[in-house]
This record gives structure tokens, C-alpha cells and sequence, in this order.
């Protein structure tokens, strides 16, 4: 049974390495062909300041355009542009 487990945990790893390794190398190959490798995305920010009461007051930003990359997975800094599409509210805890 441990031997299943370990084998099974070893073709997980290598699949997620795999993984991320080409998505990495697609998004290299965008950047040297110069294809549409970076995005921009609208985001509404907001500060959640805790009181002593236990209420929460929020603050809310103008919304900004942040950059994003066309990928699966974040790279070179930046978040997938999938992922802030479908999160366009960033929430700051203080």
C-alpha cells in the first residue's frame, strides 16, 4: 500500500512540474514570436479595516487596470488573466 502511495505521489509531482514547466515555455515562445502574451484587467480594491468592536469598515479604491498574462498558471509576477477576470475584487486586510 506504501508503495502505491509513494508512486502515486511521484506521478503527481511530475505532472505538476510538467505542467508548469510548459505552460512556461508556451508563454516564452508568445514573448519571442511577440503575440498577445500580456492582458489588462480592470480591478476594484478595497481596504477591510477591523474596529476594536468587532465591526469592519471597508474602503473602497478607484478601480485600476492591472496586467495580467495569458497563461494557466502566474508568471514573471504576474496573475493569469482567467484567474482576475473572475476575481475583480481584490480585498486588502489590515
Amino acid at each position: 500500500m506504501r508503495k502505491i502511495l509513494a508512486i502515486s505521489l511521484a506521478v503527481l509531482g511530475a505532472v505538476a512540474a510538467l505542467t508548469f514547466i510548459t505552460d512556461y515555455l508556451v508563454l516564452r515562445v508568445r514573448l519571442a514570436a511577440k503575440t498577445t502574451t500580456y492582458g489588462s484587467v480592470n480591478v476594484q480594491s478595497y481596504y477591510a479595516i477591523p474596529h476594536k468592536n468587532g465591526k469592519t469598515e471597508f474602503d473602497f479604491q478607484p478601480p485600476q487596470s492591472q496586467t495580467c498574462v495569458h497563461s494557466l498558471l502566474p508568471h514573471m509576477g504576474f496573475s493569469p488573466c482567467w484567474y482576475l477576470v473572475k476575481h475583480p475584487e481584490q480585498k486588502i486586510k489590515i
